[in-house]
């Protein structure tokens, strides 16, 4: 399990049990890819979607 960091908020990815691919977990949201990288580049879409609806965008 590795810990990357999107600005102050910590984001855990880990390979999933039984599934082929990468998970990664922050903030309420969980996000799935092929590898590592691709898991975190969705978590940092998640995040920025969910930001931009709470300023109501």
């Amino acid at each position: 399990m590795a810990i990357e960091k999107i600005g102050h908020l910590k984001v855990q990815i880990f390979k999933i049990k039984n599934r082929r691919g990468y998970a990664a977990v922050c903030f309420d949201h969980l996000t799935e890819g092929k590898s590592a990288q691709e898991a975190y580049a969705r978590m940092v879409k998640a995040l920025r979607r969910s930001s931009n609806i709470e300023k109501g965008f």
